[in-house]
């Protein structure tokens, strides 16, 4: 019986991530300055920011990060963003997905989240079905992103 085990990442972790990160964006330049593996530290140093894995027989195989942030409507409840839900591209379409997610979507209800959002870039219809499934709407609110130029 394969062992799935999802947690939040640990400092052991950062090569391991970074290599699914790789997969979600693989234009993205490799730092050499140590920046990356400060910036993971302060990911794990911070309540607010968590950045869980899916393990699968003691590989890592997928993650998602999840922003708790303050707010002062709703009753002053916090509200979630996920970020960078990848997949080993390997694995994908076996249920990780799913998985990762649901962990991900309990984390912000169990931080009192009264909402969580995601944004996806792509234009791929599996990847909107996914979202769908894990219980996304796209109808609820509209998204704009802006730049720096």
């Amino acid at each position: 019986m394969l062992l799935r085990m999802f947690r939040e990442a640990r400092a052991g972790d950062f090569e391991h991530i970074l290599r699914l990160y790789r997969q979600l964006q693989p234009h993205d330049p490799v730092l050499s300055d140590g920046s990356d593996a400060a910036v993971f530290q302060q990911i794990l140093d911070s309540p607010a920011l968590r950045l869980f894995v899916l393990e699968r027989d003691g590989a890592i195989v997928a993650t998602a990060y999840l922003n708790v942030i303050p707010n002062l409507t709703r009753a002053a409840s916090p509200y979630a963003v996920i970020e960078n839900v990848v997949v080993d591209e390997s694995r994908r379409g076996t249920g990780l997905g799913k998985q990762i997610m649901a962990g991900t979507l309990q984390a912000a209800w169990d931080a009192g989240c009264y909402k969580a959002m995601l944004q996806t870039g792509s234009s791929q219809p599996a990847t909107h079905a996914f979202y769908r499934a894990c219980g996304f709407t796209a109808d609820a609110k509209t998204a704009y992103l802006a730049r720096p130029s």
